[in-house]
């Protein structure tokens, strides 16, 4: 039995060096999932010499903050689950408490199977998964939806993989509120938080897909919007970064719009400029996207 020569075969290599590609950092996240796909491998292989065992618990938890690169796992996960047989789509279906739970007696139910429905074959990724469970609300129905889910997932491992995600800390008392839930989910994944010099490199790795780069002082302005937008409320990693790099080609258009008459050229139409950045808000101590008028909490 050929271990590497299954491991190509199903693609899973491929899809490895694509999530290089794709996330920066992150190599306890990538260390963990390729121990998952080794798993998988030699699982299949078992199989396809009359070893026969018990299939692996591949329901799995994502803990971290906001923008480290959850979802985009969840979705390369699935793939991996698919090019080796454990699931026949290999989609994602993602889902919040909104989805699933109900506002009266006999709405929850149907939601959640609706929801598991079109999951079935694939991933279910559900996102901040600790509102499910309310328990300082008697009359809340996120329980329901839970036991729900706990037998489908025992039901159909077969077929569906079930990922929960959110903070880490909220989601160890959700783990600690079900014991039957804890015990479901083998497989816990902790995402970690980006570096300043990570962040850097996310921004150049946006930029780049889109046609766009940084001067040499807009760079270096960037730097100093990283480690003051780090310090500042609701900061999202990645997501914070793509969301600043939107509005820093927003500023830049508006620059070369005011140059109406005068020619362009590719490179001006290309090149973020350190004014574009430093007429953030971030510079005055505030997060963008938020009412000035209104103070931090």
């Amino acid at each position: 039995m050929d271990l590497q020569a299954a491991y190509e075969g199903a693609g899973i290599q491929a899809m490895l060096d694509q999530l290089d590609l794709e996330l920066i950092g992150l190599r306890p996240v990538k260390a963990r999932i390729r121990e998952i796909a080794a798993l998988l491998v030699v699982d299949r292989a078992r199989q396809q010499v009359g070893l026969e065992t018990k299939p692996p618990s591949l329901h799995m938890s994502f803990t971290g903050r906001p923008g480290t690169g959850k979802t985009t796992v969840a979705a390369r996960m699935s793939k991996i689950l698919h090019g080796l047989g454990y699931v026949r789509k290999g989609h994602v279906v993602t889902a919040t408490r909104d989805d699933l739970v109900g506002q009266y007696i006999g709405h929850t139910a149907p939601k959640t199977r609706e929801m598991l429905k079109k999951a079935m074959g694939g991933v279910l990724f559900i996102d901040e998964a600790y509102y499910l469970y309310r328990p300082e609300n008697e009359r809340d129905y996120g329980a329901e939806a839970i036991e729900i889910l706990l037998q489908v997932m025992e039901g159909n491992r077969d077929d569906l993989v079930v990922i929960f995600a959110g903070y880490k800390d909220r989601m160890d008392i959700f783990y600690q509120s079900n014991p039957g839930l804890s015990s479901r989910v083998a497989n816990h994944i902790d995402f970690p938080d980006y570096s300043a010099e990570e962040l850097l490199a996310i921004a150049q790795l946006v930029l780049a897909a889109e046609n766009y780069r940084f001067s040499q002082e807009a760079t270096a302005a960037f730097v100093d919007y990283i480690q003051r937008r780090m310090q500042l409320p609701f900061f999202a990693n990645a997501r914070s970064i793509r969301n600043a790099i939107d509005r820093a080609r927003m500023r830049q258009a508006n620059r070369l719009f005011s140059r109406i008459g005068s020619p362009l050229t590719k490179l001006d139409l290309m090149t973020i400029e350190a004014e574009d950045i430093t007429a953030s808000r971030v510079f005055d101590g505030e997060v963008e996207g938020l009412d000035p008028s209104r103070p931090l909490t």
